[in-house]
């Protein structure tokens, strides 16, 4: 109940932290509240708001503020998920880097741990609390994640622990310590009943699994059956709660795309896996993820790329994959069918054969137990796999009696991938259907009509009953080509026999119906203007349906003119069906719209969409510079500013095999590329060095004896650690002194893949090292590493601690707008270099995109098949927007958000080329270019912080 009104919570899950431009939240929240969805969930990711221990940050775009603010004004509440640990496919699951080197076992009631998080979950708990729904924010639920791990988040403990309930009881404590008093939720990574000592427990589930390879590919059973049953054992007393359930699917280094990810969760999957929880009668129901983002920076955990588009209905560019539309249609439905929400399914694990007498296809029963009234029948295949077409007749008991449907011949069809939700004695306001099989989109009561919006698949047949009580009416086609058939029923009832193609509106009485392909359902857009008061947003109250326009943000009504704000990809035809008083006059984004009428009332206008021309730079044909990142390998260079790896003990519970600890995190390097300098005198016996080292998988590493180039480990999508062998070059003069350098890549820390296991602690550096040869060998004398400027005391504030790794160019600044490159010579990224080395290039741009519009851009690259092995970095206005390894893949487009680019002025491009053979690399092409174009109601979006460079002391 929120505001004494019963509501399920639609929710998607968006993380923040992977959309860095602030005033962007309000349109993606926009995007999901035009959706039907009332909530929207988010992750805090601890590791980069107290990358030092002690140091907590939340300014800039780690400022949780923005989002809560946007949220009222879209009208759409919060459910903060803030850890300490969340998994997400983000860096050690969302554990600062500093926690490789704390003492003691972590997600546990170890004291260290809970000293660890202490002062973050209060920080970000306070935050929280001031913006709950109890102080006037959005913030409705708070999750308390407990343990989960990795991947596909299989709950449990490392052997030999077991559940910690005073960890349990602890981070509970901490949560209502920093004033949170709205329901504490956990998610289970399936129905196993852990945690059940907070308020609301719920689960999760990914169920159609991550082969984006085989997007066509379905398992028989894959649609689960059990949720219900469970949550009958587990807490019936609580609303059937998924914090997660599959949205898309994460795609790893060398992995089919995300394009793939969203055809195999695509509409056909929502429509099946999706109105099978909702025959769970799940009321609180969150898709994971509705908007992935962008992994920039070091966010990823090691088996993520830099996209985290996810495959989710709207795209990393925030484009509208068809899977959104079809999303609307279910959200929109339950929105207006408040008898499901107290309804409970009658024959879980009964359901094949049900009502249809066909074995093939499986219908479950969910009736209302209040109403007692109300029934919903989902429909769908016994076999999920199957792309067969089932014939069938439902046989239900009405308040009129049992019925055979349809009542006026013929049959239904369920064709492959799909499930209908048949309803049985269904209210829309003042009419009650006696069964429609014909899905419901949205029903409103408008100017004392009902109206009434029924779809299917184009050309299927379909029946709607209404009951009256008095004279039966006879239904007539107002509006399009369709053709129905009508019959008298027992008790008052009218059955009409359709066939849903294009859009066809029936009046009958004191309804229209109109009955739609699932194309023409598509392009509804169900609003409600603002009422008064601080939740004036989140009013359910007098709907206003307006089909039209690739996507229609709000409506807001003064003095009868009905303002509509949205988007246009071409000229759009609108149909608006609105209070007579409130609609004199439309304007859309501003514009006011010429209007007709409908012989059935609604208003029509047309709009064509202002799509201006913008010129992109030509990437290629612009002025670059190009300087040397990698002088460490040259003879004069002196590191005398790098950090001494001697530490000769460790916290870190990993084992080692070197007498000081090598492992970068002991020294708070965390991300990004290492290097590491190792200094002996030669004895005249080596022959070469073999080395054990770990980056996470799809890591590389380049090693150099001197200025001599020995050799690499160039990656692959599985491996994560590697050990090399090189060869000397010739041997090496007895008491002659020499530096091996290792250029080694750190693809971000582990996910936690169990509780008590402290799997995030995998290190990144050398494990083992030795010189190859017979009779006495050297030893290293000093070991040195470097990472980025500053380590856990990052020096760039407004990027965060994980923008920047350790090459020399980063160290400097070089990526940053402003810097001096006057100096340089010219170069370009497509030109590359010769040789197995570092170099870094720079050039600057202009953008002038008009307001009004929303133009994403993505940066490009396409596949080199000569000197494969090379690893590039891109860096638009300092921000690290894309890291492309060309021998794994997949990523090529790297889009890059407003805000980030400025659209009305000068924008820096920076790129690292890292060339890990010994013939060198270069890019094969690079490019600007647009993925969409719409004309926009979006908000002004306000650039990011894009701070210049400045002279950084102790820079080396």
């Amino acid at each position: 109940m929120i505001h004494g009104k019963r509501l399920m919570v639609f929710s998607g899950e968006i993380h923040p932290y992977r959309m860095p431009v602030q005033s962007m939240h309000l349109d993606i929240l926009q995007k999901i509240k035009a959706m039907g969805f009332n909530a929207v969930s988010f992750y805090v990711f601890w590791g980069i708001h107290e990358p030092k221990h002690g140091d907590i940050s939340f300014e800039g775009f780690r400022d949780l503020q923005p989002l809560f603010d946007a949220a009222m004004k879209a009208g759409i509440y919060l459910i903060a998920r803030p850890g300490p640990y969340i998994n997400a496919e983000t860096s050690g699951g969302g554990f600062p880097g500093w926690g490789t080197h704390t003492p003691g076992l972590w997600r546990t009631s170890n004291a260290t741990y809970l000293e660890a998080y202490e002062g973050y979950i209060q920080t970000v708990g306070s935050l929280i609390a001031k913006n709950q729904i109890t102080k006037g924010g959005p913030v409705i639920l708070v999750q308390a994640r407990f343990h989960f791990c990795a991947e596909n988040e299989y709950s449990g403990v490392q052997e030999p622990y077991t559940e910690d309930f005073e960890y349990h009881r602890r981070l509970l404590q901490s949560l209502h310590d920093a004033g949170i008093t709205v329901p504490i939720t956990t998610n289970d990574a399936w129905p196993g009943g852990h945690f059940t000592s907070v308020d609301i427990y719920g689960y999760d589930s990914y169920p159609n699994g991550f082969d984006c390879s085989n997007p066509y590919t379905w398992k028989s059973d894959a649609v689960p059956e059990y949720f219900w049953g469970a949550h009958l054992e587990i807490n019936p007393e609580d609303p059937n709660a998924i914090f997660e359930f599959q949205g898309g699917a994460f795609d790893g280094w060398g992995g089919s795309g995300y394009e793939k990810c969203s055809v195999l969760l695509g509409p056909e999957f929502e429509r099946v896996f999706y109105k099978n929880q909702y025959a769970m009668s799940t009321t609180i129901f969150n898709i994971y993820m509705i908007f992935g983002g962008t992994n920039w920076g070091g966010i990823s955990h090691p088996g993520g790329y830099t996209s985290y588009d996810y495959g989710a209905a709207i795209a990393e560019d925030r484009t509208l994959r068809e899977k959104y539309y079809e999303l609307k249609l279910q959200a929109n439905f339950l929105a207006v069918s408040p008898a499901y929400l107290t309804s409970r399914p009658m024959n879980i694990f009964a359901t094949q054969g049900s009502f249809t007498g066909n074995a093939a296809l499986k219908t479950t029963q969910v009736l209302d137990a209040v109403g007692n009234k109300t029934g919903f029948y989902f429909v769908r295949q016994t076999d999920a796999s199957t792309n067969a077409v089932q014939t069938y007749q439902l046989k239900l008991t009405t308040s009129i009696g049992d019925l055979t449907i349809p009542m006026i011949g013929g049959s239904l069809a369920l064709n492959g991938k799909d499930t209908k939700i048949h309803v049985v004695d269904y209210t829309a306001g003042s009419t009650t259907l006696l069964y429609s099989t014909g899905e419901i989109l949205t029903w409103a009561t408008i100017d004392g009509k009902d109206v009434i919006l029924v779809y299917g698949n184009a050309g299927e047949l379909h029946e709607t009953a209404f009951k009256f009580s008095g004279k039966i009416p006879v239904a007539k086609v107002v509006s399009g080509n369709g053709e129905i058939k009508q019959k008298a029923l027992a008790g008052g009832s009218l059955a009409l026999q359709y066939t849903t193609t294009g859009q066809t509106v029936v009046q009958v009485g004191n309804v229209l119906l109109y009955i739609l392909d699932r194309t023409n359902a598509y392009e509804f857009w169900v609003l409600h203007p603002p009422t008064t008061g601080p939740y004036a947003r989140f009013s359910t109250d007098n709907p206003v349906i307006v089909k039209g326009g690739y996507l229609v943000r709000s409506v807001d009504v003064s003095r009868g003119t009905l303002a509509i704000s949205g988007d246009l990809n071409k000229t759009s035809s609108f149909e608006i069906i609105a209070p007579t008083a409130s609609s004199r006059s439309v304007t859309f984004n501003g514009v006011p719209l010429s209007l007709s009428r409908t012989p059935y009332g609604t208003l029509l206008a047309k709009k064509a969409a202002n799509l201006p021309v913008v010129n992109l730079p030509e990437l290629s044909a612009l002025k670059w510079k190009t300087a040397d990142s990698l002088p460490e390998i040259n003879p004069k260079y002196s590191d005398a500013k790098w950090t001494i790896a001697d530490h000769t003990t460790t916290v870190n519970p990993n084992p080692r095999g070197t007498s000081v600890v090598l492992w970068a995190g002991d020294y708070g390097y965390h991300t990004g590329n290492i290097l590491w300098r190792a200094h002996f005198s030669a004895s005249g016996s080596e022959t070469g060095f073999s080395l054990d080292i770990q980056g996470g998988t799809a890591f590389a590493y380049s090693v150099w004896l001197d200025s001599t180039y020995l050799g690499s480990w160039v990656g692959d999508s599985l491996t994560g650690e590697h050990q090399g062998t090189y060869n000397f070059p010739s041997f090496l003069k007895a008491g002659s002194a020499h530096v091996l350098t290792i250029l080694q890549d750190h693809m971000g820390y582990e996910g936690d893949w169990w509780a008590a296991s402290d799997s995030f602690k995998q290190p990144r550096g050398i494990r083992s090292y030795s010189f190859l040869g017979k009779g006495v060998l050297p030893q290293v004398t000093t070991w040195k590493l470097t990472g980025n400027l500053g380590g856990e005391s990052y020096v760039d504030r407004t990027r965060g601690p994980l923008n920047e790794g350790g090459l020399f160019g980063e160290r400097q600044g070089w990526h940053l707008p402003g810097f001096d490159d006057s100096r340089w010579g010219s170069g370009k990224p497509t030109e590359g270099i010769s040789a197995a080395g570092v170099s870094f290039y720079r050039t600057n741009f202009n953008l002038n995109v008009p307001k009004g519009v929303d133009y994403p851009l993505s940066l490009v690259v396409s596949n080199s098949t000569t000197n494969i092995y090379y690893r590039a970095q891109f860096y638009i206005n300092g921000y690290q927007y894309g890291k492309y390894v060309n021998n794994i893949g997949p990523q090529k487009a790297f889009p890059v958000p407003q805000g980030i680019l400025n659209y009305n002025g000068v924008n820096t491009l920076a790129v690292s080329l890292w060339a890990a053979g010994a013939t060198g690399a270069k890019i094969n092409s690079l490019a600007l270019q647009l993925t969409s174009k719409v004309e926009s109601g979006i908000t002004a979006i306000v650039n990011q912080p894009l701070t210049a460079w400045i002279p950084r002391p102790g820079a080396y």
